[in-house]
């Protein structure tokens, strides 16, 4: 998608303990009626939903939570309507956004107007310089944790993606916290993304894990 041809406003899915990149696809079950809503109005037109975390507050309106500012939009790049009136979507990441404000309308979702000044690399295919022992060296521990929960990582696999899929795919998956993935999200890229990643799992024990789930 060139610049030029970005939105400047979309529907907004929040989705608490949840991110997508730019480069990422993911799968999504719809079945909420405002999100198959959603889903219907973005197919008749740009095929783009944007995907961002809702701030979980005290006392907070959960059918409207708060949002955080920095999202991903995504399109629909696959779509497939099931026998009990559900979606199920496959979502590629485009380029990461942020919230100016959000729009009142008679539709059963949300709409915000965005814009994507500080993102647009996001855009760019780029050869990124990092060496893959380097990336699952500072994976080790969280390797160790997702075949502890069953979660085999064929990292021979890994090897043949690019650093953008193998790094962002890792992060989307762990079992971290709202807050630790929305600095995953907001990192300014690669490099920064990995060494976040880095950090994070250096705050863990694997006792930490115990009562969790993964995501």
């Amino acid at each position: 998608m060139k610049k030029d041809e970005l939105p400047k406003l979309i529907p907004i899915f929040p989705l608490s303990n949840f991110i997508i990149f730019p480069k990422t696809s993911v799968p999504l079950n719809i079945f909420e009626p405002r999100y198959l809503e959603m889903v219907n109005d973005s197919m008749k037109s740009n095929k783009l939903i944007g995907i961002i975390q809702p701030k979980i507050l005290k006392n907070d309106d959960t059918f409207s939570p708060n949002l955080y500012k920095i999202g991903c939009l995504g399109k629909i790049i696959n779509f497939k309507e099931t026998e009990d009136k559900r979606f199920l979507i496959e979502l590629k990441g485009l380029i990461r956004f942020k919230v100016l404000d959000e729009v009142k309308s008679n539709k059963t979702y949300r709409e915000c107007k965005i814009n994507f000044d500080n993102f647009y690399d996001d855009l760019i295919d780029s050869k990124v310089d990092l060496k893959f022992s380097d990336l699952e060296l500072i994976f080790r521990d969280l390797k160790s944790l997702f075949e502890k929960r069953g979660f085999i990582i064929n990292w021979k696999a890994l090897e043949k993606q690019s650093l953008d899929e193998t790094i962002n795919a890792l992060a989307m998956a762990s079992p971290f916290t709202l807050e630790e993935k929305q600095v995953l999200l907001e990192a300014k890229n690669l490099e920064v993304r990995k060494t976040k990643i880095a950090e994070i799992l250096s705050t863990y024990t694997f006792d930490n894990y115990d009562n969790n789930t993964l995501q």
